[in-house]
């Protein structure tokens, strides 16, 4: 008995047009689940608090761009990646120069240039000095001997007999301080790297039915 094989034109081209069909499930589905990540990720950050805008810093790309493979691949990264980094993980803040972390309280105000005041900004834009109050238990203090306004700020007296004068927090010193995690970027990393081989599968049989 003598066989022969002989491959048709046929088998060549149910194998091309197999090949095209794992192509195209491996970059949509890589696509969709870089989608699903970016998604969770803005979601995570928003209902955290950190606001839409760290939200909106989370930015999706996938590889090859004008083409289909199946090495294709989906990057998803912040472009605050310290500011994110921070919020998830939690980590344990001391001053640079070894010595206290001032706080701002409520009576500081905000800063002339926007965030959070620091107590050389906070003397020089409310003529106001700062004195330190030690304190064995909780945090030592920086106080300034003015009123609070309608605002709840501290702010220098009017009155010349120092009537209403009062000795105000205006800064918590601390020697470190623990960002709160507010965030597990983890966790919907390692979901969307689970979902991908179901759905190349189904965007596989998916792409055989059409």
């Amino acid at each position: 008995m003598k066989l022969k094989l002989h491959i048709g034109p046929d088998l060549v081209a149910l194998m091309q047009a197999e090949i095209r069909a794992g192509e195209k499930a491996v970059a949509t589905a890589m696509r969709e689940a870089g989608a699903n990540l970016k998604s969770a990720w803005r979601t995570q950050i928003t209902g955290a608090g950190l606001g839409t805008r760290l939200g909106n810093s989370i930015r999706l790309a996938t590889y090859p761009k004008a083409s289909e493979s199946l090495n294709a691949a989906a990057l998803v990264w912040s472009n605050a990646p310290v500011i994110i980094g921070a919020h998830d993980a939690g980590p344990l803040i001391r001053s640079k120069d070894g010595f206290w972390l001032a706080i701002p309280t409520p009576a500081s105000g905000k800063s002339t240039k926007g965030g959070r005041s620091t107590p050389g900004e906070w003397e020089r834009r409310t003529g106001l000095r700062l004195r330190f109050v030690y304190r064995r238990r909780g945090p030592s203090l920086l106080v300034a001997e003015g009123r609070l306004n309608s605002n709840g700020r501290a702010v220098a007296s009017r009155a010349r007999t120092g009537r209403g004068l009062t000795s105000v927090p205006v800064f918590l010193l601390v020697p470190q301080v623990r960002l709160p995690k507010r965030v597990d970027l983890d966790r919907d990393a390692e979901r969307a790297l689970d979902s991908v081989p179901g759905l190349i599968v189904a965007n596989w049989i998916e792409e055989k039915a059409s």
